[in-house]
């Protein structure tokens, strides 16, 4: 599978207008579509679509890498804007990562790990490039090592980690993927599964801190236009389990059917008992007399 490098410098003949805007559009969306220039080194026919598109920054923010998506569609002709403002050949690409500007990975580090003869002429602004296979392995792991863990759905690999080939991809419910509305959500109903009372913490200690997934409650067919998500009614924690099993038919199950499975299956729930209470019952027993 080939991968491409997407040149971009904001200063000069911007195609991208409003990028801060839509990073936080994206956040929520979880996908961003946008029309890109080409030239002649990507190809001409549909073996493009499905490569890993990198974007690399220049100018005066800094330049290095900051974002990633897939190439969407064959090469098609448009009628502007180019850099030119002149008729061209654009792809169509999927963002599913944008960093903020100035949180790209530098072109020092960049140059250092996936060497090139030069980095900024290798993808200039506004332009697309192939890059060979071994740049972008080690492209790759690089992006994997300097990527935070997907606050999102933890379980799930950070976008551009793994070759397309060996995704199988699947539609997500965007506001399970809401960073802010997680925030909220387990602001309120705390990080414990809503269907089964599983803690991370509980069972793994301060490794398993935070890490729960998010559910929404009402199913996405059900969602108009202009719908506005309330993170504390709308969404709840389930474990991956319960998550999973909440999303395996077609309309969810609710929190209430995923508990009732669990009581006809023999399964009573419970609480955590501290340190401090467990104590407190060995007291009460040696107190008593009892065993």
């Amino acid at each position: 599978m080939v991968a491409v490098l997407l040149g971009w410098n904001p200063g000069v003949g911007d195609t991208w207008p409003g990028y801060s805007r839509v990073v936080d559009e994206l956040g929520a969306a979880g996908v961003h579509r946008r029309a890109w220039p080409i030239g002649p080194g990507i190809g001409t026919g549909p073996s493009s679509t499905g490569a890993d598109a990198w974007l690399l920054l220049h100018g005066k923010a800094g330049s290095g890498l900051i974002g990633h998506g897939v190439i969407a569609s064959a090469p098609y002709s448009l009628a502007g804007p180019d850099l030119s403002g002149e008729p061209g050949t654009f792809v169509d690409v999927d963002f599913d990562v944008l960093l903020p500007l100035g949180d790209q990975i530098p072109l020092d580090v960049l140059a250092a790990r996936a060497p090139l003869t030069d980095w900024l002429a290798a993808a200039p602004a506004g332009g697309c490039r192939l890059i060979p296979e071994e740049q972008a392995r080690a492209i790759r792991e690089l992006w994997a090592e300097c990527m935070p863990a997907d606050e999102m759905d933890p379980v799930l690999p950070v976008p551009g980690t793994l070759q397309q080939d060996d995704l199988v991809r699947v539609g997500v419910n965007r506001y399970e993927r809401n960073p802010y509305a997680r925030r909220v959500c387990l602001a309120h109903h705390g990080t414990s599964c809503a269907a089964c009372g599983f803690s991370f913490e509980a069972a793994y200690g301060p490794e398993g801190e935070g890490f729960i997934h998010v559910h929404h409650l009402v199913p996405a067919a059900q969602l108009g236009p202009g719908y506005e998500l309330d993170p504390v009614g709308d969404l709840v924690p389930l474990c991956p389990n319960c998550h999973a099993m909440a999303h395996r038919r077609r309309i969810p199950y609710t929190v209430a059917e995923l508990r009732a499975m669990r009581s006809r299956a023999g399964y009573i729930s419970g609480s955590v008992v501290s340190q401090q209470e467990l104590d407190a019952q060995a007291d009460a027993r040696r107190i008593l007399g009892s065993t």
